[in-house]
Formats: C-alpha cells, sequence, structure tokens
C-alpha cells in the first residue's frame, strides 16, 4: 500500500534573514503545482556594522512527491522522501550601504540556477523532518 504525501520543499535560502517572496502566478496554480522550480526571492541582506539592503534573487521553490510503505523485514519501511533542493546555484556579491568604518561592505549570497526534486542536503537546503 503506497502513501502519497506531498512535502512543501524549503523556502531558505542558507538561512536567509527577513524574507519574503514575491509570486507571480496565481494562488490556485501555487495550491496545485508539484515539482520544484526557480522562484523569484526577496530577503534583507544584513551584516553587523552595515544597514540592510532589500535583495531580490532566485531561489528554489516547490513540492516533491514523497512515500512511505511497511515492508516485513528490517527496517520495516520503505521511503521515498524528496525535497525541492537546489541543482546548481552561482554567487553574487552586493555592496552594503552605509558601513561603519572598517566594516568589510561586500555581502555574497547565492542564486538559484537549476532546481531539482532530490535528496536534501544540508550544504545547500534547510533539512527539517516532519
Amino acid at each position: 500500500m503506497k502513501l502519497a504525501y506531498l512535502f512543501l520543499g524549503p523556502m531558505a535560502l542558507f538561512f536567509l534573514a527577513g524574507c519574503s517572496c514575491v509570486l507571480s502566478t496565481s494562488g490556485g496554480d501555487l495550491l496545485t503545482f508539484v515539482g520544484c522550480a526557480v522562484r523569484e526571492f526577496t530577503f534583507l541582506a544584513k551584516k553587523p556594522g552595515c544597514r540592510g539592503l532589500r535583495i531580490t534573487t532566485d531561489a528554489c521553490w516547490g513540492r516533491c512527491e514523497t512515500w512511505e510503505k511497511p515492508i516485513l523485514e528490517p527496517p520495516y519501511i520503505e521511503a521515498h522522501h524528496r525535497v525541492c533542493t537546489y541543482n546548481e546555484t552561482r554567487q553574487v556579491t552586493v555592496k552594503l550601504p552605509n558601513c561603519a568604518p572598517g566594516v568589510d561592505p561586500f555581502y555574497t549570497y547565492p542564486v538559484a540556477v537549476r532546481c531539482d526534486c532530490g535528496a536534501c542536503s544540508t550544504a545547500t537546503t534547510e533539512c527539517e523532518t516532519i
């Protein structure tokens, strides 16, 4: 017996603070979308000694099909868990405004180029269990 679940993939890019999504399709499409895609994402880039800078970038967003089924031998469960994760990224560097003397004003962040449903890697994705 298969149990199908949808797992909402991670929205955060490397634990970015102050984020909000910029969604360009209708709410109905987002509720039924299954898969993984590059989406526009806005966050506030901050570091001590500098003012914040609002940045709009690309991030991975989506829901990937997952399932579990019981089996008779250890580990007694067969699991297929996939998350929306980064397949390819590039780095972008910006200069934060009004930094105090002696503070490095440059801030580097990743930009999603390609996203796929796959195994969760803590190197690029905030992995959480349900």
